[in-house]
């Protein structure tokens, strides 16, 4: 045979080779795929990535099972698609589970396959995208898809704080495989058709006889408003890809890095007139922290994460003056803004999202104190609210305060105040700062003469003006240099971008040690 037919049956083997890999399952299962409103894996990467940058690695890799009839039935790329590609021009490692080969089933080789991936990413520093779609271990496979599983946490655990890690829940996600997911970043679900349990329904009636669907138990909702597992619910496959690409948007490849600048038109000494009315005169009454941020941050565009857990704080991301930043505000439209164990745990674990990743954080303060009752106490408060404590005072990013109105009790101290190494902290005319609100402060101060006096009401009142006038003011705290500057609202664009070109090039260390005892 000559030379040139001899490459040219080659070059046709590869191809054919090539295409069986690309039809995953077979084109019955992915029409399936498809008529559930779902994309094929091969299609969610290509949606995802820059259009013609995917590089595809061990497409022609089957399992290696010789049981249960298996070694007869074998899937060029075994349930999952893994390689690298672009996203806005940045290096990115991806895995797809495909859900048409053995329902995206994880064995011995599906497993080596996502490790070898975020093994290269560590190497490059490049950040790992999981997009999962999977029925969980191969059953067939007994103990070593198990070990496949564990393989793969280690991996979340050592790459954690090092690359960003993204999972995308696009289907189905049971069992020992949530674990991952729950270790990475952030998670992103899509309504109706991905679900995370550890045990699904049919299991729970069975052992606690009680009845729930898959959507009640572990879907979207549930797991953005309920659980807290998941940081954004997407109406669809491929707005959860879209959400994705943006949030890669905010942070940097890798540690080492500095996130993505972004330039704007937006002047960076824009001042905002409406912000001097935003907060209520009255001290009781609510407003939406989010109406702030907006006027503040470039182009009026937050990009808000965990929207839907404990909304009486906002986490997310925005930027000013074109450089990325961590917002966290407390939101007085909501419990008044009070911390409680959810609202500390949100906001702890991004502040440490940040800290690890050279963003800069930017809190706004409006907080009456730590939510009250039995409930709240003996579900540990005092030890999730010194999460919050404990992230803030560890992070060494740039960090800066802005107090809208109150600033009450530990509440002033847990975010982000000037004593836990707060940078640079601002303070609006209407900031009260205190150790409690004037009302109940009278109560206790004066609960004797209260008791004793005739008129009790004016004596309250005359006295609870008293405390506001001496306590309820930023300008005690700015005696004493807990507050570096008093500012007019309307400047409060013009003050954080100065304060964050300040401090471009901070430098802060924490005491030599293996890692801290933060309170889990």
């Amino acid at each position: 045979m000559k030379p040139e037919k001899k490459i040219k049956n080659k070059l046709e083997l590869l191809k054919d080779k090539s295409r069986q890999a690309e039809e995953g399952g077979g084109h019955a299962r992915l029409e399936k795929q498809k008529a559930s409103g779902k994309l094929t894996a091969r299609e969610r990467v290509e949606f995802f990535l820059d259009e013609g940058s995917f590089e595809e690695f061990d497409k022609f890799v089957v399992h290696r099972s010789t049981d249960f009839g298996l070694e007869n039935e074998k899937y060029p790329g075994d349930g999952v698609i893994t390689g690298h590609g672009l996203v806005d021009g940045r290096e990115v490692f991806i895995f797809a589970q495909d859900f048409t080969v053995f329902g995206g089933s994880l064995s011995e080789t599906h497993a080596q396959k996502i490790c070898k991936i975020m093994d290269f990413a560590m190497k490059t520093g490049a950040p790992v995208i999981g997009l999962n779609d999977s029925g969980g271990a191969r059953i067939q496979e007994g103990v070593v898809s198990l070990g496949g599983y564990a393989d793969i946490f280690l991996r979340n655990t050592l790459a954690s704080g090092v690359i960003p890690q993204i999972s995308c829940i696009l289907g189905p996600c049971a069992g020992g495989a949530v674990y991952s997911p729950a270790i990475t970043d952030f998670n992103v679900m899509v309504k109706n058709t991905s679900y995370m349990f550890i045990t699904g329904p049919d299991v729970i009636k069975t052992v606690t006889h009680e009845e729930v669907t898959k959507d009640e138990l572990g879907g979207a909702m549930t797991h953005n408003a309920k659980s807290g597992v998941a940081h954004f619910a997407a109406d669809s496959d491929e707005h959860a890809l879209r959400l994705t690409r943006e949030l890669l948007s905010f942070i940097p490849s890798n540690n080492m890095e500095d996130p993505p600048f972004v330039p704007t038109l937006d002047p960076s000494n824009r001042a905002d007139a409406a912000l001097n009315s935003m907060v209520p005169e009255s001290s009781n009454q609510p407003y939406d922290i989010r109406d702030i941020i907006h006027n503040v941050v470039d182009d009026n565009y937050f990009f808000e994460v965990q929207e839907h857990y404990a909304p009486n704080i906002v986490i997310g991301f925005a930027r000013l003056g074109g450089f990325s930043a961590g917002i966290v505000a407390n939101q007085p439209a909501f419990l008044a803004g009070v911390l409680d164990i959810d609202a500390s745990v949100k906001a702890a674990r991004f502040v440490r999202f940040c800290d690890c990743f050279n963003i800069p954080l930017i809190t706004f303060e409006d907080v009456p104190g730590f939510l009250p009752g039995v409930n709240q106490e003996h579900l540990g408060i005092i030890r999730h609210g010194a999460k919050l404590l404990y992230a803030f005072a560890e992070a060494t990013v740039p960090k800066i305060t802005v107090i809208t109105r109150k600033a009450y009790g530990g509440a002033y101290c847990v975010m982000a105040s000037k004593h836990i190494r707060t940078d640079i902290n601002f303070a609006y005319p209407t900031a009260e700062i205190a150790v409690m609100g004037a009302e109940g402060a009278v109560g206790l101060l004066f609960r004797k003469e209260l008791v004793e006096s005739d008129a009790a009401d004016e004596y309250r009142s005359q006295k609870v003006a008293e405390l506001q006038e001496k306590f309820a003011s930023p300008y005690i705290a700015a005696e004493r240099g807990y507050i570096d500057e008093i500012i007019e609202p309307s400047q409060t664009r013009p003050k954080l971008i100065r304060a964050l070109s300040l401090l471009q090039n901070k430098r802060d260390t924490n005491p030599p040690k293996k890692h801290g005892n933060i309170p889990l």
